[in-house]
């Protein structure tokens, strides 16, 4: 998709304040409005300024799009990193702010959908939420694999955006003890009552809702419950089996290669996944290491092999 700088789209400063925003859009959805000018272009133009303040006049999707930085080019092919709003902290009034530019939310473009659309989603489910109440609050937060396998008790710094007193978007940091319960996984909230939007006249105030996503580890891939690795063997290992270490989460075990394997085996440990009431399972995925020929010796032995296994990897390819 496309990278849209939404600042130039409105012709402001990335340090305009929300009041200069709010009055620069007004001029523009005027003059763009399909209703008063039926020029080519118009409208699509009214379309984009919508989306483009849809996101600034907000002071958390501002700083959300802020903190994707500065060193993209409006047109340049782009994909948000993964996880890029780790750690950010926004309340139910994220999205859903204000009517969706002419025809409908569908208007907003892909760039949008993919930064914002899911807020979107949690936004209109929240809103039977009582008013008096405050919001609930919502964050994505990144845990090592290791702590869903123990539980764990850790500090989570969450960034907060608010508004100075001059108009500008700031974030500040908070930082919250969160006990981590065993068996989470990725997806899955962890409540904080009472950490969100203090309620209206000493009513209840809103949740904080911690999703949960695990970083990126050196040695698995998480589905779900269950975990993926791929273990290195020598060749002689797979072709003629034996015992061969492998780590898991829970300490390093012996795991037996059978005979003749190939690359991309994959092998099931029943239960040493994610825990849980039905734990998980580890699959070790084989992958064929080869020695490097660097060394006379080396080489002299992947020739003998070359002249004496007769072997044609590609015999299924017809070639």
């Amino acid at each position: 998709m496309e990278y849209k700088d939404y600042y130039q789209v409105l012709g402001v400063e990335k340090t305009a304040t929300q009041e200069e925003i709010k009055k620069v859009y007004r001029k523009l959805a005027r003059k763009y409005h399909p209703d008063l000018n039926k020029e080519e272009g118009a409208e699509d133009k009214f379309k984009e300024i919508g989306e483009a303040h849809e996101v600034l006049k907000n002071p958390e999707k501002r700083a959300a799009y802020d903190q994707l930085g500065s060193g993209n080019q409006p047109g340049q092919e782009f994909r948000p990193p993964p996880n890029w709003d780790a750690g950010f902290e926004y309340s139910g009034d994220f999205s859903g702010m204000g009517a969706a530019p002419a025809g409908g939310e569908e208007a907003y473009s892909e760039f949008f959908e993919d930064l914002f659309g899911q807020a979107m989603r949690e936004k209109r489910a929240q809103r039977a939420q009582s008013q008096a109440r405050g919001h609930d609050h919502h964050a994505k937060v990144l845990i090592d694999l290791e702590d869903t396998f123990t539980g764990a008790k850790r500090a989570i710094a969450l960034k907060v955006p608010k508004v100075t007193p001059e108009g500008h978007v700031i974030t500040e940091q908070r930082t919250l003890n969160v006990n981590i319960p065993k068996g989470v996984q990725a997806g899955q909230h962890i409540r904080l009552k009472g950490q969100g939007t203090p309620g209206l006249d000493q009513t209840e105030a809103g949740d904080l809702y911690l999703e949960v996503e695990f970083s990126p580890h050196p040695y698995y891939h998480v589905e779900g419950r269950d975990l993926y690795l791929d273990l290195p063997v020598a060749p002689w290992e797979a072709a003629l089996g034996g015992k061969v270490k492998a780590p898991t989460p829970n300490g390093v075990v012996d795991v037996t290669i059978p005979a003749n394997s190939s690359g991309g085996k994959k092998m099931r440990l029943k239960g040493r996944g994610i825990p849980g009431k039905t734990p998980g399972d580890l699959y070790i995925v084989l992958q064929i290491a080869l020695p490097p020929a660097d060394k006379d010796n080396a080489r002299e032995l992947y020739q003998k092999m070359a002249e004496e296994l007769a072997f044609n990897p590609r015999a299924g390819l017809g070639v």
